[in-house]
C-alpha cells in the first residue's frame, strides 16, 4: 500500500529512508520461504496454509488493535471502511492464501519469479483505477513481464503451467489491487495507520477462521518459527519500515529497491530451504527484473 509522495528530502532523511526502505525489502523477501517452511510441501505437509494465512493476519490484528489504541488514532470514516475492506481482500486474504497454497505446490525459488512481477502489475492496475494513460512503452513492459514468468512457469512444470502457478498470479492480482486501495487511504490517514486499520478491521474473520483450521496434530518447530514470521515481519512489522522509509526517503527513489525483492527471497530460500538455485532461473529472474525496472521509469499521464 505505498504512498505516492514527491516532497523534497535532505540528505540524511534519504539515507535513512533507503536503509528502512531496504529493511522492508528484506523482511518481505523472507515471506516466500518462511511461508513455505511454515506450511510444509505436499510430501511433507505441516501447518494448513489456510491456518498461516488467516493465523498470521490475527496476530498481526491483535498488535494492530493495541497500537492504533496506543497511538490514539483516529476511527475511519464513510467511505474509507469500504476502501479498507478492498483492501483487507487484497492483502489479508488474497496474497497470503493464495501464495501459501502455491508453496505447497512449487518451490519458494519458484514463486519468487513468478511473483516478482508484483510491482509492475500493481503499476498497470494504478493506472487502470486512475484513468491514467500510459505510454506504449509501459504497455509493451508489462506484456513482457507477463510472458517472461509464464515462459519461466511453463519451463519449470513438468507439463506445462501448474495450478500453482495459476495460485501464484492470482495472488499477484490481488496484492497489486489492495496495494493500491490502500495508496488512496494513505492520502487521508498514516500508512501505518492503513495496514492496521485493515488487520482489525478482518479480525472478525480471522480469528474465527485461524481456530477453525489450527492444527490437530503435532507439527515441526521450526514450522512455527515461519508461523511467527510471517506474522510478526510479513505482516506488520515490515510495513511498518517500508512505509516510514517511503516517508523519510521519498516514494520514487525509495521504492526502487523493492525490485531486488525476488533475488532475496531466492537467495534466502537456498539457506533456509536446502532449494537449488540453477542458472536458467536466475537468467530469468534477471529478465523479470529488468523489465519491471524499465517499466517503471515509463512516462504515465
Amino acid at each position: 500500500m505505498p504512498g505516492f509522495s514527491t516532497s523534497t528530502t535532505t540528505s540524511s532523511d534519504a539515507t535513512r529512508g533507503l536503509l528502512l526502505g531496504l529493511a522492508g525489502v528484506v523482511m518481505f523477501a523472507l515471506s516466500l520461504p518462511m511461508t513455505r517452511l511454515a506450511g510444509g510441501s505436499v510430501a511433507a505437509p505441516q501447518l494448513d496454509p489456510a491456518f498461516v494465512a488467516f493465523g498470521r493476519a490475527a496476530v498481526a490484528g491483535v498488535l494492530s488493535l493495541a497500537y492504533l489504541a496506543l497511538t490514539g488514532a483516529r476511527r475511519p470514516r464513510g467511505g474509507e471502511w469500504w476502501l479498507l475492506a478492498f483492501t483487507a481482500g487484497g492483502v489479508v486474504f488474497g496474497w497470503p492464501l493464495l501464495s501459501g497454497l502455491a508453496v505447497r505446490y512449487v518451490d519458494a525459488v519458484h514463486a519468487a519469479v513468478i511473483s516478482g512481477v508484483l510491482p509492475l502489475a500493481t503499476a498497470v492496475i494504478a493506472a487502470l483505477v486512475l484513468r491514467q494513460r500510459p505510454s506504449p512503452a509501459f504497455w509493451a513492459c508489462a506484456l513482457a513481464g507477463l510472458a517472461l514468468v509464464v515462459g519461466f512457469a511453463a519451463w519449470r512444470g513438468a507439463g506445462g503451467l501448474e495450478m500453482a502457478d495459476g495460485l501464484l498470479l492470482g495472488a499477484v492480482v490481488c496484492a497489486s489491487a489492495g496495494y493500491v486501495s490502500g495508496a488512496r487511504l494513505s492520502s487521508v490517514m498514516t500508512a501505518e495507520q492503513v495496514i492496521c486499520w485493515v488487520l482489525v478491521l478482518s479480525l472478525p474473520i480471522t480469528v474465527p477462521l485461524a481456530v477453525m483450521t489450527r492444527p490437530a496434530a503435532p507439527v515441526v518447530p521450526s514450522a512455527w518459527v515461519g508461523f511467527a514470521y510471517v506474522s510478526l515481519f510479513s505482516m506488520w512489522i515490515g510495513f511498518f519500515a517500508w512505509y516510514r522509509g517511503l516517508a523519510l526517503g521519498g516514494t520514487l527513489r525509495v521504492s526502487q529497491v523493492q525490485v531486488l525483492q525476488p533475488f532475496l527471497s531466492m537467495l534466502l530460500a537456498v539457506p533456509l530451504l536446502g532449494e537449488r538455485l540453477d542458472a536458467m532461473t536466475l537468467v530469468f529472474a534477471a529478465a523479470v527484473l529488468a523489465v519491471v525496472w524499465v517499466g517503471k521509469r515509463q512516462p504515465v499521464h
